[in-house]
This record gives C-alpha cells, sequence and structure tokens, in this order.
C-alpha cells in the first residue's frame, strides 16, 4: 500500500519527529557529544521505521516535498544575511589564512569523491555527495544539493549526502581532540599569557547569536523574503552562464543587502528564523530518505569516506597546524578544522572547547574558526561543487 501525503501532512510528519529528535538529543548524551541534530535523529527514526515497514510490505509513504525548497531557500537566504565580509579585515590575516585552507580542503573533498566515485565505476558527480557537500557543507548543504544533483540525473544523490553527513559529525568529532592533543604535547604548547579564554565584545564575530527582540522577527521575515525574491531573478541570470541551485540568487542579495546596511541588519532575528528553516527543511529530507537505496553503495561510501577521514587527519596535522602558526592556537584551531571540515561549526566549536577546558583558553581560534566556518565557507563550497559538478 503506497499511502500519499501532501506537502502540508509531509511538514507535519516531519515537524513531529523534529521534536521527538530533540526529546531523545536532550536525554542521550552521545547524540549532544557529537552534536547530532535533532532533525536528523528524527528523521532518521523515521527512515529507518519506513525502510522496515516497506521491506515487510505494509506501507511505503510518497511525500511532497514542496515546502522542502522552500524552507530550504529561507534558511541559506539567512545564512547569506550572515556574511559581514568586513569581518574579514576585522579578523585579520588568519582569517584569510584559514579561510584559504578551507577553501582547498573543499576542492581536495570533491576531487577524492569524484574521481573515487569514477573508480568504482559510478557517476563522478555521485562522489561530490562524499565530499564537499556533506563534509564541509554538513546536512543543509547535503539537503539541498543532493536533489540539485538528482535534477542533474545523479539518481540517490540525497541519500548517499546525507548519510555522508552523519558520518562527518562523528568522524570528525573522533579526529579533533587527539590531534591537538597530539600537537600540544609534542611541542610543549601552551595558552598565551594574556588570553582571557575569549574574545573581546568588540573582536568578536556578529553570529546572529544574540538575544531575540520580538519587533524585530517582522523586519527580519521581510529581509529574509525580498532576498529570495530578488535572487529568483538572479539565480535565473547565473543560471544562464552556470548550472547551480536555486537558493544561490538567494544568498548573494542577501550577502549584499547586508553588507550595504551593515548593523541594521537584524541579524539575530534572522539567524533565528533561518534555523527555524533549517530543522523543518532537514526534517523533510531526512524523512523522505530511501534508505534501501544505499545497499549497492554501501563499500563505495564505506571506501571513500574512510580515504576522506584519513585525508582530514593529515591536512589538519601536517598542513592547518603548521600555516596557522604551530603555536597552541594553531593546535586548537587544528581541531576545529575537523571539526567544521567534516561535520558543521557546532563541531568545530565543541572540539575547541573540550581542548581549552582540558589545556586552557585559545581565544585567536575561537575568533577564526566561527568566522570562517559560519559566516564565508558555504559561499565558496557553493562555488566549488558547482563547478565540479558541472566538470565531472
Amino acid at each position: 500500500m503506497v499511502v500519499k501525503l501532501d506537502m502540508y501532512q509531509a511538514a507535519a510528519v516531519a515537524t513531529f519527529m523534529l521534536v521527538i529528535g530533540q526529546l531523545l538529543v536532550d536525554r542521550i548524551e552521545f547524540l549532544r557529544r557529537y552534536c547530532i541534530p535533532a532533525p536528523v535523529v528524527g528523521g532518521f527514526i523515521f527512515a529507518i521505521a519506513h525502510a522496515a515497514l516497506r521491506a515487510a510490505g505494509v506501507v511505503e509513504f510518497d511525500m511532497d516535498t514542496t515546502l522542502q525548497s522552500v524552507f530550504m531557500t529561507g534558511f541559506f537566504c539567512s545564512v547569506g544575511y550572515m556574511a559581514a565580509f568586513g569581518m574579514l579585515k576585522k579578523g585579520g590575516i588568519d582569517v584569510i589564512r584559514f579561510l584559504i585552507l578551507a577553501i582547498l580542503m573543499c576542492c581536495i573533498q570533491d576531487a577524492v569523491g569524484g574521481f573515487g566515485a569514477k573508480a568504482f565505476g559510478l557517476d563522478g558527480r555521485l562522489g561530490l555527495a562524499m565530499g564537499s557537500i556533506p563534509l564541509v557543507g554538513g546536512h543543509g548543504t547535503a539537503g539541498s544539493f543532493g536533489p540539485f544533483l538528482e535534477d542533474l540525473g545523479v539518481a540517490n544523490a540525497t541519500v548517499v549526502a546525507v548519510a555522508s553527513a552523519t558520518y562527518g559529525l562523528i568522524a570528525g568529532c573522533l579526529i579533533g581532540g587527539p590531534i591537538a592533543s597530539a600537537k600540544i604535547k609534542k611541542y610543549g604548547l601552551k595558552p598565551k599569557t594574556s588570553a582571557t579564554g575569549t574574545s573581546t565584545d568588540a573582536d568578536a564575530p556578529d553570529l546572529g547569536d544574540g538575544e531575540i527582540k520580538g519587533d524585530n522577527l517582522l523586519p527580519a521575515a521581510a529581509y529574509i523574503i525580498i532576498a529570495i525574491g530578488l535572487g529568483t531573478i538572479v539565480s535565473k541570470l547565473i543560471g544562464m552562464v552556470l548550472t547551480m541551485p536555486a537558493y544561490i540568487g538567494a544568498m548573494i542579495c542577501a550577502a549584499i543587502i547586508r553588507n550595504v546596511r551593515g548593523d541594521s541588519t537584524p541579524t539575530t532575528e534572522i539567524n533565528a528564523l533561518g534555523n527555524v528553516c533549517l530543522s523543518v527543511f532537514l526534517g523533510l529530507a531526512m524523512c523522505n530518505l530511501k534508505l534501501w537505496q544505499l545497499v549497492d553503495l554501501a563499500l563505495p561510501m564505506i571506501v571513500l569516506l574512510l580515504i576522506q577521514t584519513v585525508i582530514m587527519w593529515v591536512y589538519a596535522s601536517y598542513v592547518v597546524f603548521p600555516v596557522m602558526g604551530k603555536d597552541y592556537d594553531a593546535a586548537t584551531m587544528a581541531s576545529g578544522f575537523c571539526g567544521f571540515g567534516m561535520g558543521a561549526t557546532p563541531n568545530a566549536m565543541a572540539n575547541m572547547s573540550a581542548v581549552v577546558k582540558q589545556h586552557g583558553p585559545a581565544p585567536v581560534a575561537f575568533m577564526v574558526v566561527p568566522l570562517v566556518g559560519s559566516l564565508f565557507i558555504d559561499f565558496f563550497n557553493a562555488a566549488i561543487i558547482t563547478a565540479f559538478a558541472n566538470f565531472l
């Protein structure tokens, strides 16, 4: 029996599973330790149950995911509003160097994924779903670029990307701490005596995590909706030259508006609305996963993701650490790089928090990593993925 769910029913199911996921995250230490998002937890439960019911011949769900693209665009538009490019200058040369390292890692991951998939006789573009899409990009990028690749004719891209992103969350946390600890022990590194543990208010990046004001919610929603509307025009213009996801135009317009308007932009409220969009979008993407499609791809995924993990270990240890200065902050940044290079920025912050809790404060690391991971890398990663998708 096939049960069809319209877009409202699908959104309701996804939101219900999001709530279930949040309850589990609040109660299970493993999920909190590795920063597994609530919609991923709830969505995987639904996806596993769906696969079991289908295998038993009981029922299969056909979900209308129209609203998934709406919430996806809303989320990435909010990301665009976080990109205050003046922060690059404010963050200094360390931010530029760290960003360049992250961009190079995106290229490496996509090259490994793309050409590795071809080595297994698969579509090279499917390898991107095991490259920077799920790793540097995380679940948000996985859920958006998966359908984009499928529109290009790449079967099973979404389920591969989301599964790879979940692996990356755990792997990034597992390797980050040991790398930092090994460097600190080997070189006898210690925090700078002038470090206070956190950046000053004047230096702290605006990540949209301040106090939410009710009066700013309507203007924040207006900012998002206007940028999305303008973004459709930009996306069509870009589409004449390159094939790119539909949300790119909204991100570009949001970034332009933010950098023109400056501090008057209600970033905290925009970020809050964006997080709501992300949660529902991920819930829809996860609930619509067809896990039975992974069976034939298990071996290539295991091999390529293990290769990506080894590369990240080597890169963080022998490239990120020395380039960032071979000091205590550099060791802490290396652990953070593993976090968002394999998973997401919250994983990077969790890795670095574990390091500083044991060894002492690293204010430079806590300034640089969030700036790159939360504000800038998504722009460059999207461009790199698109270039590889068109090349492969």
